[in-house]
């Protein structure tokens, strides 16, 4: 069976969840990612061995040729959609139309919240822009034609009372992702940070994903004996520059390729996804947290959308945009490396168990198995 993984724009972050997909159909056959590309390629899908075909984004009306040849490109027997957006979804609702093959959409984030930041007339203004396909008014669309797909899976409890569907997280290969496997010395060396304690945030540090609350809070905490890390922020950006004007000796390090996030995280004493309640993040549960809980690592978060279920009796949770707080949970992680230690280790025994390949195909491959309806490989057979 082969099976073509529509993503969004590869030249974004879209792609993460696009390349998760793609690695746990792999024991069903052939998986390729195809979809437009908005500019250079994800960095972090840079050493994937996941095979990858795209075609140069472009704004509407000329994304039509860009969507056809998409089209071409997804000839699997099923087509599998991340995202309810035009350069994913759109192109495999007209594929499905034409083809009649299976169609499974997946939904990892609540697309159209996105675009509510701005208030009513910032919304109202983003509703008339046609011209770009990632754009609210198509996006919007797609979320409205989910019913064209045979199936949904989503990312969260959010998504799954809004869109229905099976409950897929960002989960991990936590056979190959796991405590002490990669060189995490080297990685406190690189940082900096031989005989320091690290405090990492590691992903796209963007507003809502609240890394500025946590500088604000390494601040607040005022420690000599710890330092911050980002990764994923180029030394030389713009948010590089403003964060270290809210905490001076905050170490970066610019996006790096996928299979080295087990090596900076493992690095880390504490890891921090502090997100912020917003319409950009009630759907969202951090692909992060997943990370940190794979390879054993104690982490502190917010409570917004289902983060509290995930590290539930195996991390911190503090109310989002605390600063106060934050800088407190940091604190004692740091000041009680024992308990610290207790956190990693039950938040990698709750990842093996809920959150690992093997638990999102136990959920995943049935219903593959279900649309597909006998043409195709059998799912459920597979061990």
């Amino acid at each position: 069976m082969k099976i073509s993984v529509l993503c969004a724009d590869l030249a974004d972050n879209a792609a993460g969840r696009a390349l998760l997909l793609a690695r746990l159909l792999e024991p069903l056959g052939q998986v390729e990612i195809v979809g437009p590309c908005f500019g250079a390629p994800w960095a972090p899908m840079a050493n994937t061995t996941v095979r990858c075909r795209s075609v140069a984004g472009r704004k509407l009306p000329g994304f039509a040729a860009s969507m056809a040849e998409v089209g071409r490109m997804a000839d699997g027997d099923l087509l599998y959609a991340s995202k309810p957006r035009l350069g994913s979804a759109g192109v495999a609702y007209l594929a499905k139309l034409r083809t009649r093959r299976p169609l499974l959409l997946d939904v990892d984030d609540w697309e159209v919240g996105f675009f509510l930041r701005g208030g009513f007339w910032g919304t109202v203004g983003r509703s008339l822009n046609l011209a770009n396909p990632a754009g609210l008014p198509w996006t919007w669309l797609g979320e409205r034609l989910r019913g064209m797909a045979d199936a949904i899976t989503v990312a969260s409890r959010f998504l799954a009372e809004r869109f229905g569907g099976v409950l897929i997280p960002h989960v991990r290969d936590t056979d190959q992702w796991k405590p002490g496997a990669t060189d995490a010395d080297g990685a406190r060396r690189q940082l900096g940070a031989s005989s320091e304690r690290l405090v990492m945030f590691l992903g796209t540090p963007r507003a809502y994903k609240g890394v500025d609350d946590l500088a604000a809070a390494m601040a607040r905490l005022g420690r000599r004996d710890a330092v911050l890390a980002v990764i994923g922020a180029a030394p030389d950006g713009g948010i590089a520059r403003r964060l270290r004007t809210l905490y001076p000796p905050t170490r970066f390090v610019a996006a790096i390729p996928f299979d080295d996030v087990p090596r900076y995280l493992e690095a880390a004493d504490v890891v921090a996804v502090p997100q912020r309640d917003t319409s950009d993040t009630r759907g969202q549960v951090p692909a992060k947290l997943f990370d940190a809980m794979a390879v054993g690592r104690p982490v502190i978060s917010t409570r917004v959308s289902m983060i509290p279920e995930v590290l539930e009796n195996c991390g911190v949770i503090v109310p989002p945009g605390d600063v106060e707080a934050l800088a407190s949970g940091i604190g004692r992680l740091l000041d009680h490396p024992d308990e610290a230690a207790a956190l990693g280790q039950r938040a990698r025994e709750r990842a093996v168990e809920r959150y690992s390949y093997a638990a999102a195909r136990r959920a995943l491959f049935p219903l593959i198995e279900r649309v597909m309806g006998g043409r195709g490989a059998r799912p459920g057979q597979i061990g």
